[in-house]
């Protein structure tokens, strides 16, 4: 009996400090389940990324100078006399990101040019010195306060233009870089301690600064977009594609590494670190008068719904406000038409079950038509399938209809319609016993 209590303990031990692994690096709270002695070690998320993960879908805002400039990177060239956004209206903002089904918007609070939507103390390269609302207005703010029921990050860029930083915040001397340390670090502090909890923080390009303690003074449960305490990665392009598989662990040493993509994922790694797929609804990140013939069909936006959402990975689509401040309308219409689809398709299941073991079996009840699987692992007890196969029984012989390997947080198949009375999902391999949150068939969209 002592023996298997030392063992018991010792697994339990194992399996905490692997879902400590990444968590202590941003000092965020790092409950996480333990599994069953017998199951080996294996990365898990604390209790904040798995939440996380249930998000699916989120919604990103880039408007700065940039929008009056028709390009991508501020170059300080517009008289800030100019930057009048009359009509913006955060409450639209959150209407769109709900219309499309989001759960959470990043703003960008200050992009590489250094401008800023907030009230700072730092630099007058801000809303203070526009004209629109005297220069009162705090757009942070306002954002938060139409954020009711939707969950509010931001991006604050450390390269700043303005200040002579470049990517991750880095000065050309010493003495610049002690000077904009301490403007960046300030410029932090405001936006983390002024508006309420925040769902995430964006470090585009990493970030040499050290901000480690006010993330934790200030965010402890926020996840971290690149730097040294980062909590989740970038999946390595601006498709909002994920691979496949796209699996949540990495190496520890590539978790430290603060600009971990997908590339580095691994099934037995030993830090828990999911993707995320940021993507654009037209070509740019911000608005121009030249792109409105790139705003993306439904069809693209379900194409890489699947692609993100579908491997498991949370999707992050950006939106442009246009000069007068509002998203444009062809665009919210768009949105409302994704969500709409994706509501469509998978709004309310066929059949659904759960369980735990190498085989489920879930009863339709009769003999109906489906073309979509949905499977999700308790992530909370660590991504186990290593490859499986669903079955359906069709005239009374069952006949394999797909085929995979990671399962994660959710696995979307869709395959020819076939007509069945039960679905079985067999896993071939893995890593402890699989723990299937929720398996759900869904028949063709009506």
């Amino acid at each position: 009996m002592k023996k298997i209590g030392i063992l018991f303990l010792f697994s339990l031990i194992a399996a905490a400090y692997a879902g400590l692994s990444v968590a202590a690096q941003a000092g965020q709270s790092s409950q996480a389940a333990s599994p069953p002695a017998q199951t080996p070690r294996l990365a898990l998320p604390t209790l904040e990324q798995a939440a996380w993960h249930d998000l699916e879908l989120g919604m990103f805002i880039h408007f700065a100078p940039n929008t009056w400039q028709d390009q991508e990177y501020d170059d300080l060239s517009t008289p800030l006399a100019k930057i009048n956004p009359a009509q913006l209206d955060t409450d639209q903002w959150v209407r769109v990101a709900e219309s499309m089904g989001a759960k959470y918007i990043i703003f960008v609070a200050k992009h590489v040019g250094g401008f800023c939507w907030w009230q700072t103390e730092t630099t007058d390269y801000s809303v203070k010195s526009i004209p629109w609302r005297g220069g009162k207005a705090d757009v942070m703010a306002m954002l938060a306060e139409s954020c009711r029921g939707m969950k509010l990050g931001v991006y604050i860029s450390p390269a700043d233009r303005k200040h002579g930083a470049d990517v991750g915040g880095r000065c050309k001397t010493p003495a610049e870089q002690t000077r904009y340390n301490a403007i960046y670090r300030q410029q932090l502090t405001e936006l983390l301690s002024r508006y309420g909890e925040l769902i995430e923080v964006w470090f585009d390009g990493s970030c040499i600064i050290d901000v480690g303690d006010l993330l934790k003074k200030y965010v402890p449960k926020a996840m971290i977009f690149q730097g040294p305490q980062a909590t989740i990665r970038w999946v390595g392009n601006e498709d909002g594609i994920a691979p496949y598989p796209a699996w949540n662990s990495l190496p520890l040493a590539a978790a430290k590494s603060g600009v971990a993509t997908a590339a580095e994922s691994r099934p037995d790694g030993d830090a828990w670190m999911p993707l995320e797929c940021d993507a654009r609804f037209r070509n740019t990140w911000f608005w121009n008068t030249k792109n409105a013939n790139t705003l993306k069909s439904v069809d693209q936006l379900m194409d890489m719904y699947y692609k993100s959402v579908g491997r498991g990975a949370v999707l992050l689509l950006n939106h442009t406000p246009d000069p007068t401040g509002l998203i444009p309308e062809a665009d919210a219409k768009r949105a409302a038409e994704f969500g709409a689809e994706v509501q469509r398709r998978f709004g309310k299941s066929t059949a659904e079950t759960s369980g735990q073991g190498e085989t489920i079996e879930l009863d339709l009840g009769k003999a109906r038509i489906v073309d979509h699987i949905i499977t999700m692992e308790d992530i909370r007890q660590g991504e186990r399938v290593r490859a499986y196969t669903i079955e359906a029984l069709t005239d009374g012989v069952w006949r394999e209809i797909v085929k995979g390997t990671a399962v994660g947080h959710k696995k979307i198949d869709r395959f020819t319609p076939v007509k069945t009375s039960k679905i079985w999902f067999r896993t071939l391999s893995s890593a402890g016993a699989p723990i299937i949150r929720k398996l759900a068939v869904y028949g063709p969209a009506k």
